[in-house]
């Protein structure tokens, strides 16, 4: 789906998402990563969501997220609380949904201001 122009250009914003990838301000990503609004989308070591363990986090607990919006990929899939313990711990929130859903979520928040971390899984990757 192709999302609309904001006056969010300067930071990073979803432009566009398929089920296989995601654009942030028009460059095309096919592989898991994470994005903030005001630093350079980053590769994030997950292939599947069955992988996931509490290590794979503590990339996202360093920047002190308000919340962090994970993308499970095609379909919403629900984390083990266990996972995402030491984020919950420091009041982070985190919220599952499949990645079209995540996307738009991300925008958003982005667009308010909230320091919204967007963590998506592309298990082609």
């Amino acid at each position: 789906m192709k999302l609309h122009t904001t006056p969010t250009q300067h930071y990073q914003t979803v432009t566009r998402y398929e089920d296989d990838a995601v654009e942030i301000n028009a460059v095309s990503f096919d592989y898991s990563l994470i994005v903030l609004p005001e630093v350079p989308p980053a590769k994030w070591p997950v292939t599947s969501f069955d992988e996931l363990t509490p290590d794979h986090f503590s990339q996202l607990d360093a920047i002190h997220p308000d919340v962090v919006i994970l993308g499970t990929g095609k379909r919403q899939r629900f984390i083990h609380p266990k996972i995402v313990a030491a984020l919950t711990a420091k009041r982070i929130g985190v919220e599952c949904m499949d990645n079209a859903a995540a996307c738009r979520t991300y925008n958003i928040l982005m667009g308010e201001g909230r320091k919204a971390a967007l963590a998506l899984i592309f298990e082609n990757a």
